[in-house]
């Protein structure tokens, strides 16, 4: 006559609510896969943008050695190295890529989110186009920006469009940065530098009518809003993923 013994029963078999093995645990692996791959776009958005950075300030101090305060950072791509700048052109269109892509899988989906990020996908298309538009270089007695064939005339308004779309594009997703659980944290960030690319765009404009000889420096100084915002969420997001 054999016994019953629920205690034996348990040793052997598990504790009854212990989840069985195999598809039971496939779930909990897609946000694991999904997690990795949105560390791995805002790693590569964030290491874009620092490499982006340096590259121009590796090219700002080779020949012919044009101004900071007063020629635009396109300037850099007219010149033995130009092409490596034309080459940094296409990488900011590639980060721009990585950081929407990481972006549009954080909550809450909305079409302020949509907006945001279609806005900074044009302005990572107009960077990426930068670089098969030839800028023109002004004359010594014409500072500031004076395009004088169709491809610079083209460079300048693509340049233009660029900035302003990622400007409006950044509006956005910082607002809707506040409302996300967890991305939250990278707004007072991304606000501050909302509003640096913001002041420097100001002044591009105001620059490129009232004091041509400071163009430069005002670019240079939205180009840090822009870049940073990026370097700021990224950093945010790789945290949070």
């Amino acid at each position: 006559m054999s016994t019953h013994n629920p205690e034996v029963d348990q040793v052997r078999d598990g504790p009854a609510d212990r989840p069985a093995d195999g598809p039971a645990e496939r779930p909990a692996g897609r946000p694991a896969r999904a997690s990795r791959s949105t560390r791995i776009l805002a790693t590569l958005a964030l290491a874009g943008a620092v490499l982006y950075v340096l590259v121009d300030i590796v090219l700002q101090s080779l020949p012919p050695h044009y101004s900071v305060v007063s020629e635009a950072e396109s300037n850099l791509a007219v010149g033995p190295y130009g092409w490596v700048m034309n080459l940094n052109f296409l990488a900011r269109g590639v980060v721009t890529v990585c950081a929407v892509a990481a972006l549009a899988r954080f909550a809450p989906r909305s079409r302020l989110q949509r907006c945001g990020l279609v806005l900074m996908l044009i302005a990572g298309a107009c960077s990426a186009a930068l670089a098969f538009l030839p800028t023109d270089i002004p004359s010594i007695d014409a500072p500031g920006l004076a395009p004088t064939t169709a491809l610079g005339a083209a460079h300048l308004a693509v340049a233009v469009v660029g900035f302003v779309t990622a400007l409006v594009g950044f509006v956005l997703l910082t607002v809707w940065l506040r409302g996300s659980d967890r991305l939250r944290a990278a707004y007072p960030a991304a606000a501050i530098l909302t509003g640096v690319a913001l002041s420097g765009l100001l002044w591009l404009g105001a620059a490129a009518t009232l004091a041509p000889g400071l163009i430069g420096l005002a670019e240079r100084l939205c180009l840090a809003g822009v870049l940073g915002w990026v370097i700021a969420v990224a950093a945010v997001i790789r945290r949070r993923s």
